[in-house]
């Protein structure tokens, strides 16, 4: 039958006993309220809208995540709106509607938490390492996606992949299962960080490094602890903080360098060259990068350390991506070297090859060179939804222009 706006939204009860509705009313997620209404109750904006009394401008701000709600008032408006049961209100952090006794509320809310826990705490006694072997090869899988499409491509799984393992991780109680599950959660979360980094969702990547920090020290694991916090530093790089993302590598690098796999040690110097550079500081910058070059093992890859991909090609890129910011001759030589030897699966890490390459030869003069490298970086910017690439690309772009018109 065909709805108006003005009929009231019905969503099935069984709805708000589903786990994630009782996480989203627990976190008072307005914006995934409103998807379960659009889901379950096949509500429009509009409909939303006139259910609430809230701006269909502001429905659509606050499912896309641009606008946040802190009013109670407009809180009790969305549960009444959306019809939200006595038990969702109360998650939702609202007094109940009914007539029941306070205390009987409580015995059935204790009850329903001893039940909630009980059923936890079961699903994780059932992982065992096995199955942890295939959450960590999931990660992996997501790791591999990530490298040729982009995080846009496949967030809806990487929030699902964190949810589920962060679930098993807290409810288990095995001490060597628990620290499996610490693990592969330090690896997810590094990894959604850096995501988030290239998203320019500094506040999330943030969040994220700092669950994956937490969880490497449970699994007592330095390599991921010094990986992750080195990574958090491109978070104070984006926040326009670089001495201090340098303090912190070098912190790291003086803290963990020697307890750690040689892959992973020549990351971090390459790493702490690159906050160097934006900071300026050509000398360390270089010193970080003789220091890196030193480092890097033969062999492409260590299979302990799967979050570091890391060759002399690779490295090559890096260099050049630091010395082109302070007009080396040998930055065009270091990023072609680098460009011949992609695979071709490192979609993003290709558009910021191209951006360092475009940089450097528009600093040598030499724009007509520089315009298929930004051409092609902007389709893999397109490809891979990458903003921070897709900055660079703007400003590279028109920088071009300025030159031409001269």
């Amino acid at each position: 039958m065909h709805t108006t706006a003005f009929d009231p939204i019905e969503i099935p009860a069984d709805v708000w006993n589903h786990d994630e509705s009782r996480e989203i009313l627990k976190n008072r997620d307005v914006a995934g309220l409103f998807n379960l209404a659009v889901k379950y109750g096949g509500a429009s904006q509009v409909r939303i809208s006139t259910a609430t009394g809230i701006s269909q401008g502001r429905i659509s701000q606050i499912i896309r995540r641009q606008r946040q709600v802190t009013d109670l008032e407009v809180y009790e408006r969305i549960a009444t709106g959306l019809g939200l049961p006595d038990h969702a209100r109360m998650l939702f952090g609202l007094a109940p509607l009914g007539i029941a006794s306070p205390a009987e509320e409580r015995d059935d809310d204790h009850q329903k938490q001893i039940e909630e826990l009980t059923t936890r705490l079961a699903a994780a006694a059932a992982v065992d390492s096995v199955t942890v072997m295939i959450l960590s090869t999931d990660t992996n899988n997501l790791r591999f996606m990530d490298r040729r499409h982009g995080a846009a491509a496949i967030a809806d799984k990487m929030r699902a992949q964190i949810a589920q393992i962060e679930s098993v991780y807290r409810h288990a109680i095995r001490p060597g299962i628990r620290a499996q599950l610490a693990h592969v959660l330090s690896e997810t979360a590094a990894l959604a960080g850096w995501q988030a980094i290239d998203t320019c969702s500094l506040s999330d990547a943030w969040d994220h490094h700092e669950r994956a920090i937490a969880a490497a020290r449970e699994a007592e694991d330095l390599a991921l602890l010094a990986y992750a916090c080195g990574q958090q530093a491109y978070v104070l790089v984006d926040l326009g903080r670089p001495a201090e993302a340098t303090a912190l590598l070098q912190h790291v690098r003086a803290t963990y360098d020697r307890r750690v796999p040689a892959h992973l040690r020549t990351w971090l110097a390459a790493a702490e060259a690159e906050a160097a550079a934006i900071l300026g500081e050509e000398a360390t910058c270089r010193a970080a990068l003789e220091q890196a070059a030193a480092l890097l093992p033969n062999e492409d890859a260590d299979p302990t350390l799967p979050y570091v991909f890391l060759n002399k090609h690779h490295l090559a890129r890096w260099r050049g991506n630091c010395l082109v910011r302070f007009g080396d001759p040998d930055t065009i030589e270091d990023l072609r070297s680098a460009l011949a030897g992609m695979d071709g699966t490192y979609n993003r890490a290709e558009a910021g090859l191209r951006c360092d390459l475009a940089h450097a030869l528009l600093a040598m003069g030499e724009r007509d060179a520089a315009q298929p490298h930004l051409h092609r970086a902007e389709q893999l910017v397109t490809l891979t939804g990458s903003r921070r690439h897709g900055r660079r690309v703007r400003e590279l772009t028109r920088a071009a222009v300025t030159r031409g018109r001269r």
